[in-house]
């Protein structure tokens, strides 16, 4: 881990700033949304359209980079960050707002591959796994600290927007300054979705309702926490507290799932996460408590998505992964396209106890979901299935694949569907 640090401190620590800058963004536009005024519905509007850019980056950066390269790309995107984080507050409008989300989706997407290809470059066959490990857990933290800056201003104002503009801006200093050549994106081997199906069923459906989940805990939290009537500390820390989760359960889920049928260890996360989030739908709920639900909640979400992603991958060949990852993403994406408007909406009709009965509803159904393909195909045998990687949500293919091939190196990967 020392010589990792050693190689990649500069791009970790640009990293580390550029989720601090988008874990404060996202954040502020809940709170600083209801101080102007605009619906749950509007609100999620705006959080969707995220979703909607970061899906569409994930499909065309690729192409950007082998047409232009890599720095023109990731200092033209650095560019827009920057700008739109200072425009919000410029143009406090909600149409404009989802305008500057897509804009802001679409450039942290084609960062995040830049940024990842580096990594993966820089990386040996021997430390890829630990560097791929230090990128998330520098993710992870990052976004955990931007919510204790959401304190050190009024979100009224103008400075919480121009902070993480700045963040942002230094980034790219270290990493431009320190990041050699990455290496050309080639083509992969289609994978239909229907093949990538017919290998996974539970991978597919499981995909699409973590999408929803993630983006519901990613967008409206802090929506939420305006409606409920928390303060900006409060909503600061309850948003903290799912990506805390989400840190600290990863590592420990993954060491059981090498270990047992991952459909029932998807299963019993799932019924976990449902009955964690039903409780402030039952009861009146004090602060410590809804902290304590959100980082159960956080702490489900990321290893599931982890989970379905290395269940799917104990069915393909190695020369299908890549193909198989971006597909996953793919799917991700449209659940998590969704995960806002659906939420928004049950919010207006049922106040805040709609966002957490939305992520017990799409719980419920991935672990029935798991239970009944548990009667369709009997379980891989230990030594038939691939080492758990874990992995952000936000990663791109490029980072999946590389997680994938470094975790074979711990566990053996099947040849083959069962």
């Amino acid at each position: 881990m020392i010589n990792v640090l050693r190689n990649s401190w500069a791009l970790l620590l640009g990293v580390s700033l550029l989720l601090l800058g988008n874990g404060m963004q996202g954040s502020l536009l809940g709170i600083r949304g209801g101080i102007e005024g605009f619906s749950t519905q509007q609100m999620s509007v705006v959080m969707s359209a995220y979703f909607v850019g970061f899906l569409f980056g994930s499909r065309m950066t690729p192409e950007l980079i082998r047409r232009v390269g890599h720095v023109r790309v990731f200092a033209a995107l650095g560019s827009l960050i920057s700008a739109v984080l200072v425009l919000y507050a410029v143009a406090p409008n909600w149409i404009a707002w989802t305008l500057m989300r897509v804009v802001i989706g679409f450039s942290f997407s084609g960062v995040y591959i830049t940024a990842e290809s580096w990594l993966n470059n820089s990386a040996t066959n021997e430390t890829r796994g630990q560097a791929l490990s230090a990128y998330m857990i520098v993710q992870m933290i990052g976004i955990i600290a931007a919510q204790a800056l959401l304190n050190v201003g009024d979100p009224s104002g103008y400075l919480l927007f121009i902070l993480p503009s700045v963040l942002v801006s230094i980034a790219f200093t270290p990493i431009l300054l320190s990041a050699g050549q990455a290496p050309a994106f080639d083509s992969t081997k289609p994978l239909s979705f229907r093949a990538l199906y017919t290998a996974s069923p539970l991978g597919c459906v499981g995909m699409f309702l973590v999408g929803g989940i993630f983006a519901a805990l990613w967008g409206m939290a802090s929506v939420f926490g305006t409606t409920a009537g928390l303060n900006v500390a409060q909503i600061s820390m309850f948003v903290a507290a799912i990506y805390l989760g989400g840190l600290v359960f990863q590592y420990p889920i993954g060491w059981v799932s090498d270990r047992m049928d991952r459909r029932q260890l998807i299963l019993i996360c799932a019924a976990i996460g449902g009955a964690a989030t039903l409780v402030p739908v039952l009861v009146p709920t004090p602060f410590w408590l809804l902290l304590a639900v959100a980082m159960v909640a956080g702490g489900i979400a990321n290893p599931l998505y982890s989970l379905l992603v290395a269940y799917t991958n104990d069915f393909l060949d190695n020369s299908d992964m890549a193909a198989a990852s971006a597909g996953l993403l793919f799917i991700n994406g449209l659940g998590a396209i969704g995960g806002p408007l659906v939420t928004g909406w049950m919010m207006s009709r049922l106040g805040p106890p709609g966002f957490f009965l939305y992520i017990t509803a799409l719980m419920a159904l991935l672990a029935i979901y798991a239970g009944y393909r548990m009667t369709r195909r009997p379980p891989l045998a230990s030594d038939q299935t691939g080492a758990f990687a874990a992995l952000s949500p936000t990663a791109s293919p490029l980072a999946v694949e590389a997680a994938l091939g470094a975790a074979q190196e711990h566990g053996p990967q099947a040849g083959g569907r069962g």
